[in-house]
C-alpha cells in the first residue's frame, strides 16, 4: 500500500498500547493495531486510494482522508466488511446541515448517533433485539466507537481541546443501532426519508442520551404514545425548548400493539407532532422561571412537523419499554441520511 501516514515498528502488544494511549490517540481503551495490511483491507474494500478525500470539515476546512479514516476504523476494531457504514455515515456527518464542528464542540455534550437500515445489516451481523441500545453486537459497537476515534484523530474532538463537554455520556464511546426491519410492518426509517428498501444507509443524529420509558398496563396507541409524549415534553422543561428532529426508538411489545391497531410510522409521528408540546410558562415549575419573561402562553412543539421525528423498529421482545433520543440543539443540527455505495438521486447517464 502507497501510505500516506507514518508508520511506527511496535512489536510488544504493551507497547502498542502505551505508544497510542500517551499520545491521546484512544478513547481510554485498547486498540487493534492498524497495520499497513489491515488499513489496506478497509480500502480496498470500499474501492478507495489512501488519499481519496472523503470531505472537508466546514468550520475548520480539515480535510478528511480515506487512509485516515481507515487506520482509525481499525483501531476501533472494525473489519473491512464494516468500513462502507463509517465512510458513509462520516460523508452524512460533514454536510452543512449537520453541524458537526459544533456537535463535538458543544458543552452540551452530544453523542453522534448512527443508525443502520438495509442489506449492510445483515452483512454485517448486527443485531437490532436484545440490548440494541448496549453493547449487542460487534459490528454496531465497532462502527460505533470508529467514529469516536476518528473525531479525536482527525478533528481534535478529546475533552478539553474540541470537545468542551461538561458531562456527555456514554454513547461517545459508541452510539450506534441497526432497525429491526424484518420484524416490523413499517417503512425503514432510511425509506421514510426516501432511500429505496433495497438500498443501505445510514443515518447521524446529533443526539442527547437516551431516555427510557415504561408502559405495559395498556394496548391502546393513544396511550401508549402518551408515555413517549410525556418524557418529549420533559426534555424540552429540563434541557431544551427548541424543537428539532427527535428519535423513538419503539420495541417489539409496544410495536405489535400499534401495528395491530393499524398505526403506521406517519400516523405515531403525526399523534406525537400534536402532543409533545409545552407552552413556555411550564418552565416556572423546574427553576426556570427567570426565563419566561412574559412569554408564559408561548406554546413550543418537540417536533417542527412530523416528518421530524425518525422512529426506529428495534429492541428486545418483550418488555413495555420505549426509548426517546432527543435532539442537542434543535433545527441547528438535522439528521442526515446518506445511502451506502448507491447515488439515489443522481441524473440518469447523458442528463445535464
Amino acid at each position: 500500500m502507497n501510505k500516506l501516514s507514518k508508520y511506527y515498528e511496535l512489536s510488544a502488544s504493551a507497547d502498542v498500547q502505551e505508544f497510542y494511549h500517551s499520545r491521546g490517540w484512544t478513547d481510554g481503551f485498547p486498540i487493534v493495531p492498524p497495520t499497513p495490511d489491515a488499513v489496506a483491507a478497509c480500502l480496498d474494500w470500499v474501492n478507495m486510494s489512501a488519499d481519496e478525500l472523503i470531505g472537508i470539515e466546514p468550520v475548520r476546512e480539515r480535510p478528511v482522508i480515506a487512509e485516515k479514516l481507515a487506520i482509525n476504523a481499525v483501531m476501533a476494531g472494525c473489519l473491512p466488511v464494516h468500513f462502507p457504514a463509517v465512510v458513509t455515515a462520516w460523508s452524512a456527518m460533514l454536510k452543512p446541515e449537520f453541524l458537526l464542528h459544533g456537535a463535538t464542540a458543544s458543552t452540551g455534550g452530544c453523542a453522534i448517533l448512527v443508525i443502520l437500515n438495509g442489506p449492510v445489516r445483515k452483512e454485517i451481523a448486527a443485531r437490532s433485539d436484545f440490548n440494541v441500545l448496549g453493547s449487542s453486537d460487534r459490528a454496531t459497537s465497532v462502527i460505533g466507537r470508529a467514529i469516536r476515534l476518528a473525531l479525536i484523530n482527525l478533528l481534535e474532538v478529546s475533552p478539553g481541546a474540541i470537545d468542551r463537554s461538561t458531562l456527555g455520556h456514554p454513547g461517545k464511546i459508541s452510539y450506534c443501532i441497526a432497525e429491526d426491519e424484518e420484524g416490523t410492518q413499517w417503512q425503514s426509517v432510511a425509506e421514510t426519508r426516501d432511500i429505496p428498501g433495497d438500498v443501505s444507509a445510514v443515518t447521524v443524529f446529533a443526539a442527547g442520551a437516551p431516555r427510557q420509558i415504561m408502559n405495559e398496563w395498556t394496548t391502546k396507541p393513544e396511550e401508549i404514545l402518551d408515555t413517549y409524549a410525556a418524557e418529549m415534553r420533559a426534555n424540552m422543561r429540563n434541557y431544551s425548548i427548541w424543537s428539532g428532529n427527535y428519535v423513538v426508538v419503539i420495541p417489539k411489545q409496544h410495536r405489535d400493539h400499534l401495528q395491530s391497531a393499524g398505526w403506521s410510522k406517519s400516523d405515531v409521528a403525526e399523534y406525537l407532532y400534536r402532543t409533545a408540546r409545552i407552552k413556555r410558562g411550564e418552565w416556572s415549575s423546574v427553576g426556570k422561571g427567570s426565563v419566561v419573561r412574559g412569554k408564559g402562553d408561548l406554546e413550543y412543539t418537540a417536533l417542527p412537523s412530523p416528518d421530524h421525528l425518525l422512529v426506529v423498529a428495534a429492541g428486545g421482545p418483550a418488555g413495555g419499554f420505549g426509548v426517546i433520543i432527543p435532539p442537542w440543539l434543535g433545527t441547528k443540527s438535522l439528521a442526515v441520511t446518506v445511502a451506502i455505495g448507491a447515488c439515489v438521486d443522481c441524473a440518469p447517464p447523458g442528463n445535464a
